[in-house]
């Protein structure tokens, strides 16, 4: 059997249909193989990580402790800086419903301070028929809000003439639960200002040191050793030790960033490089050089995308470290400084053995270093598998 040919010069059948696609013939045949087969790779991704159920829990956790840290005046029950002198060191109270069997609401007990001549420690207990309930939206301490606007509103308040110290009080009277709040602004910010200095020098210098290679490549991957063999504690401590003692705290907050976003690029730097490494040779690549694009773009806009969500993974992961370092840093008291208060700084008051026996409730601050870094943990290993959703 033959097959005809066409007649030289004819033009050839067109076989394709010329009728306009309609998607909604797909999914009426295959509904879920077309919601896949149709979706973005950013849908794709958002699937992928809702199944990791830990993940998006953690996620949401640090959404609202970032946002805490916008409203940590309103949120707070005190002012950082309120002393109660009559409560020095008391312990945590806790929170009731009912009192001699009827419903009163939330609410605590009133305290009684007893000195204990024989150790010379204050001994506090609750008064049964002093019911002081919480106040909720509420005047109290007066503040002003990021500086810029007086207040005194608050989400709960102790009763008027009352206290309410739910994770007891410091050594000057402070409330615990208060300076927590606050300290979050600072130990939770200084991760993500201290990762944007990490990302833009991991960026440019391994972007750089995979695209061009040779004797640059070089001097990168010697410097990257160099640091990488350096413990990180001790070489905090130096670099954190040489800031003037002159400096204002904020000019501390920002040596500290600056440290840790320095010391903390050569890991990224080395994961962009191998990318880089990987992806210069692809043919776009080639096709952009021919256009004329420069190493700033090529790098910026055609490799650097490929792999964002590696990046972004990276992240999760890289911020936790700063968050420690800083806290390891203040601890120490090496790091921050009052007025500003962070966690580390919180825990300082922790240092002695004597101080954990007695009044245990000072390591209260390292509850949200501990929550906050597996926290981040979950949301990276989330992140990193939803990166390649077609697994």
């Amino acid at each position: 059997m033959t097959i005809p040919l066409p007649n030289p010069g004819a033009p050839l059948e067109h076989y394709v249909s010329t009728t306009p696609f309609d998607p909604a013939q797909f999914e009426a045949l295959s509904p879920g193989q077309t919601r896949v087969h149709m979706a973005s790779q950013k849908r794709l991704m958002w699937w992928k990580f809702k199944q990791h159920k830990l993940a998006l829990a953690s996620g949401v956790f640090l959404l609202l402790m970032y946002a805490s840290t916008l409203f940590a005046e309103f949120l707070a029950p005190y002012n950082l800086h309120t002393r109660n002198v009559e409560f020095i060191h008391s312990p945590p109270q806790r929170i009731h419903l009912f009192h001699e069997g009827s419903l009163v609401g939330p609410f605590v007990y009133g305290r009684r301070m007893v000195l204990d001549m024989d150790t010379l420690r204050r001994v506090y207990s609750d008064k049964a028929n002093d019911v002081q309930p919480l106040r909720f939206f509420c005047r109290g301490d007066p503040y002003r809000f990021w500086g810029l606007v007086d207040s005194d509103l608050h989400l709960v308040c102790p009763a008027i003439g009352g206290q309410m110290f739910l994770l007891g009080t410091d050594r000057l009277g402070r409330d615990v639960l208060s300076r927590i709040i606050f300290g979050a602004r600072i130990s939770l910010t200084i991760g993500l200002i201290g990762i944007s200095i990490s990302f833009v020098l991991g960026i440019i210098i391994g972007g750089l040191a995979g695209y061009h290679g040779g004797v640059f490549d070089l001097l990168v991957q010697r410097v990257i050793e160099v640091l990488q063999s350096l413990p990180s504690l001790p070489l905090w401590m130096a670099l954190a030790a040489i800031m003037p003692v002159t400096w204002s705290p904020i000019l501390v907050y920002f040596g500290i960033t600056i440290i840790l976003g320095i010391l903390d690029w050569t890991g990224l730097a080395r994961a962009v490089r191998s990318k880089l490494l990987s992806l210069r040779e692809e043919d776009y690549v080639t096709a952009a050089q021919l256009m004329g694009a420069g190493t700033a773009r090529i790098i910026g806009r055609h490799l650097v995308p490929g792999f964002m969500s590696h990046l972004i993974a990276t992240a999760t992961i890289s911020i936790p470290s700063m968050i420690l370092g800083e806290t390891a840093l203040s601890f120490l008291g090496l790091g921050l400084r009052p007025p500003i208060t962070s966690w580390g700084i919180l825990l300082t008051e922790a240092r002695s053995v004597s101080v954990i026996a007695f009044y245990p409730w000072l390591l209260f601050p390292m509850v949200p270093v501990v929550l906050v870094i597996l926290a981040f943990n979950f949301l990276g290993d989330g992140l990193r598998d939803a990166a390649d959703p077609y697994k």
